[in-house]
């Protein structure tokens, strides 16, 4: 069934791929962002471009519950939103301010939820983290334990209050480490980066046992439960799906192995005893992706994945 889609969160990295992946599945998307597309720089400006029609439609300056994406929702018919955007500068960050974010993220939800409604809205995804208190499974209890986490687990506590009271249903995409092209500079980008320049590269943090995806594998299990999401009557849904649940230091390895056979750098790596254990040891999804999108194809996506950090 084909539907037409008011997606949030369109330039991040996730966001990029779960759009590409809707619009693959015959979906008309439409993307509010905050700024003007011209504002957007480095990575996050390559990822608008490439979504630049026929792939998507952008609307500027309407970020979520604002004026202009209130009259977006009050002028056009969707069939599903798909809130992906949050508040997530400096999210490592002790000080990042969870009540600021939770604002950001359900600004004018209510009036959002019932002007959409009344134009046929029929479901609503929201973007979860396998870091919210009583997701995934690992240390117990499910703690939150960084400002943003607890962000994202108030964020879910109102949609899903306020989904119920406007009598839509609510599906919950509850996302691992995603990792591929076009991401941010994070973990494996780090070890990417290096490795191209022929330096060795130290994990501090080897022991820490955590889900990372391909984003390509994400993407597609997202495309697919939105489709479900859409035709359920059910008021909650919840996928976790998960990737390579393991340490740490055995995904280094096995980036390592996947680069080196495909690109030939040496990959050096050091697993360094690990001092810092302020997080959870083990922290990882429930379900596996690839069981869930058994189509999906693993050496290709290794095959993009040293591809294009071999062309940065």
């Amino acid at each position: 069934m084909s539907m037409k889609i008011l997606f949030t969160g369109a330039s991040s990295f996730t966001g990029f791929w779960f759009v590409k992946a809707l619009a693959a599945a015959g979906h008309e998307v439409v993307c509010p962002v905050t700024r003007d597309l011209e504002g957007y720089t480095g990575t996050r400006r390559q990822r608008i471009e490439l979504l630049l029609k026929p792939v998507c439609r952008f609307v500027p300056y309407a970020p979520f519950g604002s004026d202009n994406f209130l009259k977006l929702a009050s002028t056009e018919n969707f069939d599903l939103l798909c809130h992906h955007a949050a508040d997530v500068t400096n999210y490592k960050s002790p000080d990042f301010d969870a009540q600021a974010a939770l604002r950001n993220n359900t600004h004018n939800l209510p009036a959002a939820l019932v002007v959409l409604r009344e134009r046929g809205l029929k479901s609503v995804v929201l973007t979860g983290t396998y870091f919210e208190a009583g997701e995934g499974t690992g240390d117990q209890p499910l703690r939150t334990f960084s400002p943003y986490s607890l962000s994202k687990t108030l964020t879910f506590d109102s949609f899903q209050s306020h989904c119920r009271a406007t009598g839509l249903p609510l599906g919950k995409f509850v996302i691992p480490n995603p990792f591929g092209p076009f991401e941010e500079p994070r973990f494996t980008a780090f070890l990417m980066k290096n490795w191209k320049a022929g330096q060795p590269v130290e994990i501090k943090t080897p022991d820490y046992v955590r889900d990372n995806i391909h984003v390509d594998l994400l993407a597609a299990a997202y495309a697919q439960f939105a489709g479900h999401v859409a035709t359920t009557n059910e008021l909650l849904l919840k996928i976790n799906p998960s990737g390579y649940a393991e340490t740490q230091g055995d995904f280094a390895h096995r980036i390592a192995r996947e680069v080196k056979s495909r690109l030939g750098w040496a990959c050096e790596l050091k697993l360094a005893k690990q001092e810092d254990f302020s997080e959870p040891l083990n922290r990882v999804n429930t379900e596996s992706a690839a069981k869930l999108v058994p189509e999906w194809n693993g050496q290709k996506a290794w095959d993009a994945f040293a591809e294009f950090y071999s062309r940065l």
